[in-house]
């Protein structure tokens, strides 16, 4: 890498909205985040499925198919 053009990486710690911190590495003094994996719904298992089923029977039934 070519010297004095790139910005200084180095570790920081990355504060979500709902209290977690973790350390990661960046550019930047301090990293403020929304979500994280600890309070993301995909990672915690609180995930709601939205089910195209209802569409597709109203689709069929409004359309005589099947």
């Amino acid at each position: 890498m070519k010297q004095g053009i790139h910005p200084a990486y180095k570790k920081v710690i990355v504060r979500c909205a709902c209290g977690n911190e973790f350390e990661s590495g960046s550019v930047k003094d301090e990293l403020r985040v929304e979500i994280c994996s600890e309070c993301h719904p995909f990672f915690t298992g609180k995930q709601k499925f939205v089910s195209a089923a209802g569409r597709v029977d109203k689709f069929n039934k409004k359309y005589g198919l099947k």
